[in-house]
């Protein structure tokens, strides 16, 4: 044998051996979670720290330490991989093990103590590095070079500064960093409701909500494109993981909507934009709702009551641009022939309601969101052997149960790493000076602060995943949100919205670039036309802080913020597609602009004025679209 050939066999034997160690562990942590979410808890801090142990053990062995060394597993890399999965168990180990005498030695450290604190912290930055990537990395190690060179900071920012033996075991060895509330979140309501996700997809879910949008929408103009947007709410509403939404729903969706002539970027956007919303659609939407319930003290179902309206006015949004799309290019709907029928869709597919439907009444019947999740996911299970083409089998139990704790890493590897942020802001109490800031340069201006926090978001999103980047702008903006006048519930869903734009915003844009892949576009180009589509991320979180009925009020005075909100969408959607029922001319175009604005701005008689120039330029679209005399029906409606 040569030795050539005697490396290639060690680096399959050891990728073997690697692969079922991550299944080990996966199933492991799986099982482990259901076990503290439906019959036993367990103390916060010991949990969180079983937690982190497994995803950092899946981090390094599922993120090498760099990419060439997936091919060869047999390398000195390998063994570094080996040495961090050993650490992370070793130092969780430790604090799970010794956590009352960590808890009574609190302020006076032992040498243990700090070694631990220090390992625990390079082990998150490493994982995250290798995870996530340098943006968030760079962004963490950044906050404690802020935390320990602080007397050097401007004079804005400045503080006393933090040894790193007290950053290190603050950060580890408490729950006011690295263990804190963040990792608390993604141990419990997040995971809970990955692994939920995971076990749809094994019984094929992902295809009825599919062909249940594809009833309804298909015989439209640029059906498949709406196919899309609502089997993306469908998908979102349950499975609360973006990229996944993206591949479950694009891998039929885009192919179709190329297939029918939507340009392949295009296809791409509307598959990626809308996916974004499926992060804001209850009952289950993005980590950061869960992080939001923990933050502001609110039971999740109330959380899910007020995020309906908005996100239905979002897909609206996308809706409206695919539509217009259409009319432009004169893509027609399907023929009903070519559709799935309804009855049938429903018949072969019901059963994958009925866990939702549990989901949903569980938390109405005000239990847990955990609670909620195991039962749902026992309900999956059950409801799976309804019909033979769903069950899932013994193998499939296990595929499932690995598949969550692997989609699970990345929100979790972005919690801990925002922990390091939110530990040094505590610490340093930079959160409060931030905040001052952004309402001294608002000039006590709710909109030139809702400006200041979406350019800020905007700027996250460039770096961050959309976690780590509510995580960090709730913490340094929120409260100035709220010392404007805004109420606790309605600055938390703003900077919540705002921070969805990291899904489709360039350089990062993780959406668009997979849905890029399945359509064989640019990813820059994809990302920035998603970017273009999900607008509705900005315009409607301005509603909510100058309507904030439209989160919680009388019935009356919602449908009416609800339709103005909607007919300012439309109004903007037109504005910046420059189409409406022909294309604008340039003063139609700024009109449709000034409408929007009057619109959503407060006062019922500059509404009504919007509502009012609304209608006068649909009118005076209709004499034109008259008087161009008969045109080619470019599309259905």
């Amino acid at each position: 044998m040569t030795e050539r050939s005697k490396t290639t066999s060690v680096s399959s034997f050891t990728q073997w051996w690697t692969l079922k160690i991550i299944a080990a562990v996966g199933i492991g942590l799986s099982l482990f979670e259901l076990y503290t979410a439906g019959i036993i808890a367990m103390t916060a801090m010991r949990h969180r720290a079983v937690f982190l142990c497994a995803i950092l053990v899946i981090a390094f062995l599922t993120r090498p330490l760099y990419k060439s060394a997936t091919k060869d597993r047999s390398n000195a890399a390998f063994v570094i991989d080996l040495i961090l999965c050993g650490l992370s168990i070793a130092v969780c180990a430790y604090i799970f093990i010794d956590l009352q005498n960590i808890f009574d030695r609190q302020g006076d450290w032992s040498q243990w103590d700090i070694a631990v604190g220090i390992t625990l912290v390079c082990l998150v930055l490493e994982a995250t590095r290798r995870v996530i990537g340098l943006n968030l990395t760079c962004i963490a190690i950044g906050f404690l070079f802020f935390g320990y060179f602080g007397p050097y900071m401007p004079t804005i920012i400045v503080h006393k500064g933090y040894s790193i033996e007290r950053m290190a075991t603050t950060l580890s060895l408490t729950t006011e960093g690295i263990f804190g509330l963040p990792t608390a979140v993604a141990a419990t309501f997040v995971f809970i409701f990955i692994l939920f996700g995971a076990f749809l997809e094994k019984t094929g879910a992902g295809n009825f909500f599919i062909n249940l949008a594809y009833c309804i929408t298909g015989r439209f103009s640029g059906g498949p494109a709406k196919t899309a947007v609502v089997a993306s709410g469908f998908m979102g509403s349950v499975a609360g993981s973006a990229v996944a939404n993206v591949v479950a729903t694009g891998s039929f969706t885009i192919p179709m909507m190329k297939k029918i002539g939507y340009k392949p970027h295009v296809a791409a956007a509307v598959e990626a934009s809308a996916s974004t919303g499926g992060q804001l659609m209850p009952p289950i939407m993005g980590a950061g709702a869960f992080l939001m319930a923990e933050f502001t003290q609110t039971p999740y179902l109330e959380i899910v009551k007020i995020a309906l309206i908005p996100a239905i006015l979002y897909f609206f949004s996308v809706i409206l641009f695919v539509h217009v799309e259409a009319q432009k290019e004169g893509i027609w709907g399907q023929a009903k022939e070519a559709l799935p029928r309804m009855g049938e869709t429903l018949k072969n597919g019901m059963h994958f309601i009925i866990p939702v439907g549990i989901l949903i009444t569980v938390l109405i019947m005000n239990y847990s969101p955990m609670m909620a999740g195991f039962i749902a996911i026992i309900a999956v299970y059950l409801a799976s052997f309804i019909r033979r083409s769903s069950r899932i089998s013994f193998r499939m139990l296990l595929e499932a149960l690995e598949q969550g704790a692997r989609n699970a890493v990345v929100v979790a590897v972005a919690c801990a790493a925002a922990g390091i942020i939110v530990g040094v802001v505590n610490l340093t109490g930079t959160g409060l000076r931030f905040s001052s800031l952004v309402v001294s340069l608002s000039q006590g201006i709710p909109l030139l602060a809702l400006a200041l926090v979406a350019f800020t978001s905007l700027l996250l999103g460039m770096g961050l995943p959309v976690t780590a980047s509510y995580i960090v702008l709730v913490i340094l903006a929120g409260p100035g949100l709220m010392d404007l006048g805004l109420p606790l519930l309605t600055a938390h869903m703003i900077v919540f919205w705002y921070s969805q734009d990291a899904n489709v915003t360039p350089p990062v844009a993780l959406e668009s670039f997979a849905a890029s892949g399945i359509a064989g576009s640019s990813p820059m180009k994809t990302a920035f036309t998603s970017w273009k589509l999900a607008k509705g991320i900005y315009i409607i979180p301005v509603v909510m802080a100058y309507h904030p009925l439209l989160l919680n009020g009388p019935t009356g005075a919602v449908i009416q913020t609800v339709v103005f909100c909607a007919i300012a969408i439309m109004s903007f959607v037109f504005c910046l597609e420059r189409y409406y029922i022909v294309k604008l001319t340039w003063p139609e175009t700024i009109l449709h602009g000034a409408a929007a604005i009057a619109l959503i701005w407060v006062g019922d008689m500059v509404n009504y004025a919007g509502f009012a120039m609304f209608i006068l330029l649909t009118v005076y679209q209709i004499i034109t679209r008259k008087r161009a005399g008969p045109q080619r029906d470019t599309a259905r409606p």
